[in-house]
């Protein structure tokens, strides 16, 4: 299994979710998360109210390679219009965590999504509002659902670039069938390497006279660090060498 990519995960299979800024006020920060959505496989930028993006300034300039793709292609749309034809997920910091209050609870995290998401046939619209207030309790009260970070409940608000991508990076499952981590499935040491090993290491024990009282704790020791180690071939045999030459040596002095 990929460390970053679920095996279930079949990113052709679905609809990518888009992802939608409601009236941001610093350009830089519709660059940044045009970047976050080129760094995790994320396209359809829609823009509700956006500040002028200038080709010459801060969103361009924050945007790194989603200045060719992107942020030139991003749509401006209304926000009846998002709501109208998008399966919402509004993203918000204050989730107010009580089933009396309806408009912002309840809600998922970034990471229960990725999980839930996939089966959203409906086109799927991530929403994150403006950087002082982001959305406001009218535009929860017609958004799908809820999406929260969990965070430091003595500051729990971050920066509207900064939950982005964070957001996107726990929901890359759902745009990316891979990344610039390769694939590489970690295989255990034969069990016949191990044994080897658990009996080199008695012979060393034996070597520096450990105590006979304690040498059967100390190797259920070493059999449960090394089992929950899962070691490689190459490791096992890395160890095994040292400890050979740790045996060996008090013979040679």
């Amino acid at each position: 299994m990929s460390e970053d990519i679920p095996p279930t995960a079949d990113a052709t299979a679905r609809t990518v979710p888009a992802v939608a800024v409601v009236d941001a006020q610093s350009p830089g920060n519709v660059g940044t998360i045009a970047r976050s959505m080129k760094n995790f496989g994320f396209e359809e930028l829609l823009l509700i109210d956006p500040p002028e993006l200038d080709p010459d300034g801060e969103a361009y300039g924050y945007a790194g390679h989603a200045r060719e793709d992107v942020l030139p292609e991003a749509e401006e749309i209304t926000f009846d219009h998002l709501v109208e034809n998008y399966h919402t997920i509004g993203c918000t910091a204050v989730t107010n965590e009580d089933d009396r209050s309806h408009t912002r609870f309840p809600y998922s995290t970034p990471a229960e999504l990725a999980d839930r998401l996939p089966t959203v046939e409906a086109p799927t619209a991530l929403v994150f509002g403006r950087e002082r207030v982001g959305l406001t309790n009218a535009e929860l009260a017609r958004i799908d659902e809820i999406c929260s970070i969990p965070a430091s409940a003595a500051y729990p608000v971050l920066n509207l670039g900064q939950a982005a991508t964070v957001t996107l990076y726990e929901l890359r499952s759902l745009a990316l069938e891979a990344t610039q981590l390769p694939d590489i499935e970690r295989v255990r040491a034969p069990e016949a390497t191990v044994d080897r090993l658990y009996g080199q290491w008695d012979d060393l024990l034996t070597e520096i006279n450990h105590p006979d009282e304690k040498r059967d704790k100390t190797m259920r020791m070493l059999r449960r660090v090394f089992g929950r180690a899962d070691l490689t071939e190459r490791e096992a045999n890395t160890l095994l060498g040292l400890l050979r030459r740790a045996t060996e040596r008090p013979a040679e002095d």
